[in-house]
């Protein structure tokens, strides 16, 4: 009798829901996180086919850091687990990554001879300073954060009470 239809919505498939939204994608954050994604991967497969392979992993693990930083920013991952503190750990991993992409992007182009690590040498200088960028913005956001007394909308706690030893009570 009468049965009310929920309204129906498009569902969406399983491809969709693991891909970042298009909201993000078009974000500065989400354009950086792409482009150190896209970098890393690149790095990855150059070193991969270069005399250089000793230096495989750090690209790797970049990506795959990377890659997760994606996810947890396009689902709101990091809004579901306050626990961590996810602008310093995006800080950190964006600085040394810099770090050791600079590293060995110049030992890649200097000592090794091979096309292959020459290219890999320079597609992780342009990784560094897609990083270096990423690391810069964080730590703008951060600074702005903290001139403004780090301060949220919760009242003040009284610490003195709670951590006075006066047996008063």
């Amino acid at each position: 009798m009468g049965d009310i239809e929920a309204p129906s919505r498009p569902r969406q498939t399983v491809l969709q829901s693991v891909l970042p939204s298009k909201e993000f994608v078009t974000s500065r954050k989400g354009m950086l996180l792409i482009g150190e994604v896209a970098l890393s991967f690149i790095s990855f497969v150059c070193f991969a086919a270069s005399t250089a392979a000793a230096f495989v992993t750090v690209p790797l693990i970049e990506f795959l850091a990377s890659l997760f930083m994606v996810f947890a920013y396009s689902t709101n991952f990091n809004k579901r687990f306050k626990g961590f503190l996810w602008p310093l750990m995006d800080f950190l991993r964006c600085v040394t990554a810099s770090i050791i992409f600079f590293i060995i992007s110049i030992i890649a182009v200097s000592k090794y001879v091979d096309g292959s690590s020459k290219a890999a040498g320079i597609f992780g200088f342009i990784a560094t300073i897609v990083f270096a960028l990423d690391f810069y913005l964080i730590f703008n956001e951060l600074a702005n954060f903290l001139k403004r007394g780090g301060e949220s909308n919760e009242e003040p706690s009284r610490q003195q009470d709670d951590f006075s030893d006066s047996d008063s009570d």
